[in-house]
């Protein structure tokens, strides 16, 4: 049986300025400028410079007046919200990460110029004298040679795509032949099929001295115990002193273990930082600015306001022109609403960076990571009244630029622990103490994670050894043996 009833339920739906200002709040300095050219592009009511936006207030102020010349017809220039959201439970914004989808992201890709990694090799190629198959296999081989310089993938699998996607029927044999010409392009070790071949190929290239001879000798004999650094059973095995295996051990250091990555990284883009945030020290004092590149001086095109101006000016107001001065309305509330939120992004950006700023204090002025506070984005929202959500989007992407280096305001956020004092401090604080110590242990006898756990528990951070590994990981700090040197 079909029944109708009403029920009331609380909601929360974002207007579209609010979706907006949402969208240019997570938006670091570069991508915003973007951002602000596409506006002014696509809104010819939006412009840049000296004059201001009061005009346009003003030539609404008798706007019933306008709309009473012609009739009960009203220019209608209000959004369909219905367009921006839905009326489900769960609003469609919070389906969409960032409250924003894939298709709202900057397409526009730029290019580098120059030769790439693959053609160098290609050219390289030119100088040898092949017949046509074995031109064919040796751009096969180029072709399948990664970023890093390797060819990660089987000869047998290349073997089957030559005959399938070339028409080239050969035996593996003739492919290992080519392969050692591969081997012998620049850079060094490029076409290797592994760690240990590449750093072989390097070595063959080198002038044949003793260190040289032996550090052949570990790599092609004993490449697990070299990566493992079981140096004890290296000079047991090759009957060699400590100053041998050391002078090896150099030159094995020096070798290249990513060929390709010193050329392909020429070629590839530079992604330039720009701050968001400029901290000084004056006097003592701390001293905060926006980049002044987030701050264009935008206002709403006189000529937009001189059309509308004309039009009430006008006694007989034909349709054409009340269509006309509906677009010119949309588009200067859309200019409106723009500048408004440029306007409370500013404001936004600064009163939650001047909120992080003074609640670690201490560190910005001493530049000390040990005196970083704990502090997470509930901190932050509380302290300066804005959703957690909001102080999310301005910690996530931004830079701030301070005597001690630019840094990513999200680094400043970390969780707490109690010290054997009671005292809440930061884990910032003891992964610098825990980078420190072992910068400080003898190389020779690397200090493990239950040791380091035993110092930082005498220096009052009770922390386990498993919490250690975590924090020794997450500095990109190898565990004792790696850090073993002779």
């Amino acid at each position: 049986m079909l029944k109708q009833q009403l029920n009331f339920k609380l909601s929360q739906k974002l207007s579209p300025q609010q979706i907006q200002l949402m969208k240019l709040i997570q938006l670091p300095t570069q991508a915003f400028e973007q951002r602000l050219k596409q506006e002014m592009e696509e809104n010819p009511a939006l412009d840049s410079g000296k004059e201001k936006a009061e005009d346009y207030e003003d030539t609404f102020s008798n706007e019933s007046s306008a709309d009473e010349e012609y009739g009960t017809e009203k220019i209608e220039t209000e959004i369909n919200v219905d367009e921006y959201l839905s009326d489900d439970e769960i609003p469609s914004y919070r389906l969409n990460s960032n409250n924003y989808s894939a298709s709202d992201d900057e397409k526009s890709v730029p290019y580098a110029s120059g030769t790439s990694f693959h053609q160098h090799l290609i050219n390289q190629l030119n100088t040898y004298r092949f017949d046509k198959e074995e031109r064919e296999i040796a751009e096969f081989l180029v072709g399948s040679i990664d970023e890093s310089g390797y060819i990660r993938r089987p000869l047998t699998d290349i073997l089957d795509d030559l005959a399938f996607t070339q028409n080239v029927f050969t035996a593996e044999e003739k492919i290992e032949d080519i392969l050692k010409t591969v081997h012998q392009l620049d850079p060094a070790g490029v076409g290797a099929r592994s760690l240990q071949e590449c750093l072989l190929i390097q070595l063959e290239r080198k002038e044949t001295t003793i260190p040289i001879k032996l550090a052949t000798l570990i790599l092609s004999k004993s490449f697990d115990h070299f990566s493992k650094k079981h140096y004890q059973k290296l000079l047991v095995k090759f009957d060699i002193t400590e100053e041998d295996l050391k002078e090896a051990i150099e030159e094995i250091e020096h070798l290249n273990p990513k060929p390709g990555g010193a050329y392909a990284g020429s070629t590839r883009m530079i992604e330039h930082v720009v701050p968001d945030f400029t901290i000084k020290i004056i006097d003592g004092a701390l001293e905060l600015t926006l980049n002044g590149r987030n701050a264009p001086e935008l206002h709403v095109s006189r000529e937009y306001n001189n059309m509308l101006q004309g039009y009430k000016a006008s006694k007989e107001k034909s349709k054409s022109q009340k269509d006309a001065v509906l677009f010119i309305k949309q588009k200067l509330d859309a200019a409106k609403w723009f500048i408004e939120a440029v306007k409370q992004r500013q404001q936004t950006l600064f009163v939650t960076m001047s909120a992080i700023m003074y609640y670690q204090k201490e560190y910005f002025l001493s530049g000390d990571e040990r005196m970083l506070k704990p502090m997470i984005l509930k901190d932050i929202a509380d302290e300066i009244e804005m959703d957690v959500s909001t102080v999310s989007r301005v910690a996530n992407s931004k830079y701030v630029d301070t005597p001690y280096g630019t840094k990513l305001i999200k680094e400043f956020f970390s969780e707490s622990m109690t010290n054997d004092q009671g005292e809440e401090v930061s884990t910032r604080e003891i992964k610098k103490i825990l980078e420190i110590t072992i910068s400080e242990e003898d190389k020779k006898k690397p200090l493990t994670d239950e040791k380091l756990a035993k110092i930082l528990k005498e220096k009052g951070y009770p922390i386990a050894r498993r919490t250690v590994a975590k924090y020794r990981e997450q500095l990109d700090i190898p565990v004792a043996r790696l850090r073993k040197k002779i």
